[in-house]
């Protein structure tokens, strides 16, 4: 028997970290914008969140006709309109991005609107030249949902040798506040995936509106930025994933499951 509770799990990591998040402002398939977002995140108990909106070989919202550096700037008002509200409210909002190849996608963490303004290079760059980018300047590349399937993705692609983890929970997936994508077998996949080539593992909502799941990256401690997220991950840190009903070590073991209302399945 697990030693592990609900509220124990908690208590020893409080520090809860949403890592898949749109805003309406930088994805069209958002439905609220980033202030929104930043609000209904600290009233569901985040300690910070990361912008993850959809770029330019996604479904973005900003105007993929515009000059670079304009197109920056529409892309990122999501996360700097969350993060304004969030230094009001006590909420650290970092910047991101979902990378979308044909359907497959990546999270890029680490870095800031004002690299990709000077980076307009990695609108072309293809998958391999995305993770030398990113990597150059001390940023992290995780597949999202690496096995989900669904119209939009007319082909599972792994590529191993390219990111630095595998999202081994996506709360869309499993949590049964979610109305979409839902198959446990994705997440399963993607924490075997991981297993096999050695990749860490980071979890998140992949949440699009106010109706907050609660999954996320929890730690024992509370993180000082996007940079020190990147060094917990990757340098061998305690945390946890959750998609606000399972809770799973960094390594992909089950720990424990809070009770679900009758009918509810993963």
């Amino acid at each position: 028997m697990s030693k592990w509770t609900v509220e124990s799990i908690k208590e020893a990591y409080p520090y809860l970290y949403e890592t898949h998040l749109h805003t309406s402002q930088g994805s069209l398939c958002g439905r609220a914008e980033g202030r929104e977002m930043a609000d209904a995140c600290k009233k569901a108990g985040y300690t910070g969140i990361f912008v993850t909106d959809h770029n330019w070989g996604g479904n973005t919202a900003a105007d993929r006709s515009l000059p670079w550096e304009t197109w920056v700037s529409e892309f990122a008002k999501g996360y700097l309109d969350a993060k304004e509200e969030g230094e009001r409210i006590g909420l650290d909002v970092f910047f991101g991005w979902e990378a979308g190849f044909q359907g497959t996608e990546f999270l890029i963490f680490g870095l800031s609107p004002e690299w990709l303004a000077a980076h307009p290079e990695i609108r072309e760059a293809g998958i391999e030249e995305q993770y030398r980018l990113v990597r150059a300047d001390g940023g992290m590349v995780i597949h999202a949902h690496p096995f989900r399937e669904e119209a939009y993705i007319p082909e599972i692609r792994l590529f191993p040798e390219f990111v630095d983890g595998s999202e081994g929970m996506n709360a869309t997936h499993t949590s049964p506040l979610s109305a979409s994508h839902k198959s446990g077998n994705y997440d399963r996949k993607a924490r075997a995936y991981a297993k096999e080539h050695g990749l860490v593992m980071t979890a998140g909502s992949d949440v699009h509106s106010t109706n907050i799941f609660g999954g996320g990256t929890a730690f024992a401690r509370k993180l000082s930025d996007d940079k020190d997220f990147i060094q917990a991950i990757q340098s061998g840190e305690d945390y946890v994933l959750t998609d606000g009903f399972s809770w799973y070590s960094r390594e992909g073991e089950l720990l424990c499951t809070a009770a679900r209302e009758e009918g509810e399945k993963e």
